[in-house]
C-alpha cells in the first residue's frame, strides 16, 4: 500500500531506495556497509527492497588510473565496466552477514520505453524479490551512449518505482532536506513537506552538478521525485547519513506527497 507520509515507511512493503555516487564512491565507499545495514533491516522485517546505486564510473576510476571522471563516452564506458563489477561486489559483501542475495540488473532508457522490453524487466524484478533477492539497479552506462541516457538515476529510481509499483522511493542526498535555496545560503531554510500539486516557482534548488563523480543534484531529485509522486508514489529525500531513520518512518528530510490515481480497472 502506498506510503502516504514518512512515518508508513516503516510499515512499506516495497520501497526503491537511490543512493548517489558521491555518497559511496571513492573515499565514502566506508558508507556502503552502512546504507546496506539499514537495507538488511528493512529486508528482515519483510519488506521488498529495491535498491538504485550510481557510483559504477566513480568506482572504476581509480582501477584505470585515471585522476578524474573522464570526459569521453569510450573511457566512461570502460570505466563503468570496471566499477560495475567492483560496486556490486562490494555491495555484496556487505550483505553477506545478513544473508541476503543481491540481484545485478542494468538498464537503459529502452528497457523501459519499449513495450516488450519493459514487461520483460517488470517480471525479471517481481521474480527477483518474490525469490528475495536484493536487486541493485543502475543505468548500464556501458553500452548507453550520451544521446539516450537516464540523465541521473534519481530518474531512473522513479521510474523503477512506477514499474515495480513501489510503495515509496527514498532518494538519499549529500543533505538531509531539501532547501529553499542552496543550503549554503544563509537564508535557505528546509523545506519539510511538497504536496503533489504545489507550485515550487520562485524555489532555488541549487545546481545541477554538485561534485566531480556525480550528475545529480537537488534539481533532479525534485523533477524525479515530482515524477513519482505524480504517479501516486510517496518520496522521501534525505542525507544517505540517515538511511536508517528514514527506512524507519523518521521525521526526517523533505517528504512529497503522493497525488491520488485512480486504478482506471477500478473505474
Amino acid at each position: 500500500m502506498t506510503a502516504r507520509t514518512r512515518a508508513e515507511l516503516a510499515t512499506a512493503e516495497r520501497i526503491v531506495v537511490k543512493v548517489g555516487s558521491s555518497s559511496i564512491s571513492g573515499e565514502s565507499s566506508w558508507r556502503i556497509p552502512m546504507i546496506v545495514h539499514a537495507l538488511a533491516a528493512a529486508h528482515a522485517r519483510g519488506c521488498e527492497i529495491v535498491l538504485v546505486s550510481s557510483g559504477a564510473i566513480a568506482t572504476g576510476i581509480p582501477f584505470l588510473d585515471l585522476d578524474a571522471r573522464p570526459t569521453d563516452l569510450a573511457t566512461q564506458q570502460a570505466a563503468a565496466a570496471v566499477g560495475q563489477n567492483i560496486l556490486v561486489y562490494r555491495y555484496q559483501e556487505a550483505l553477506r552477514p545478513f544473508q541476503v542475495v543481491a540481484g545485478q540488473v542494468l538498464l537503459t532508457t529502452g528497457d523501459l520505453e519499449n513495450p516488450m522490453s519493459r514487461s520483460n524487466a517488470r517480471r525479471a524484478m517481481e521474480r527477483l524479490l518474490s525469490l528475495r533477492i536484493l536487486p541493485i539497479v543502475n543505468e548500464n552506462d556501458t553500452v548507453a551512449t550520451q544521446e539516450i541516457r537516464f540523465g541521473d538515476n534519481d530518474r531512473l529510481a522513479a521510474l523503477v518505482a512506477q514499474l515495480i509499483d513501489a510503495d515509496a522511493l527514498v532518494l538519499l542526498s549529500d543533505v538531509e532536506a531539501l532547501y529553499t535555496k542552496p543550503p549554503t545560503d544563509p537564508a535557505a531554510e528546509p523545506i519539510d513537506v511538497i504536496a503533489s500539486d504545489a507550485d515550487l516557482i520562485g524555489l532555488e534548488f541549487g545546481a545541477t552538478v554538485v561534485n566531480s563523480v556525480g550528475t545529480g543534484g537537488a534539481a533532479t531529485k525534485v523533477s524525479a521525485a515530482r515524477l513519482a509522486a505524480a504517479s501516486g508514489i510517496g518520496v522521501l529525500v534525505t542525507s544517505a547519513d540517515l538511511v536508517d531513520g528514514a527506512l524507519k518512518g523518521a521525521e526526517i528530510g523533505t517528504w512529497f506527497t503522493p497525488a491520488d490515481v485512480v486504478d482506471p480497472a477500478t473505474v
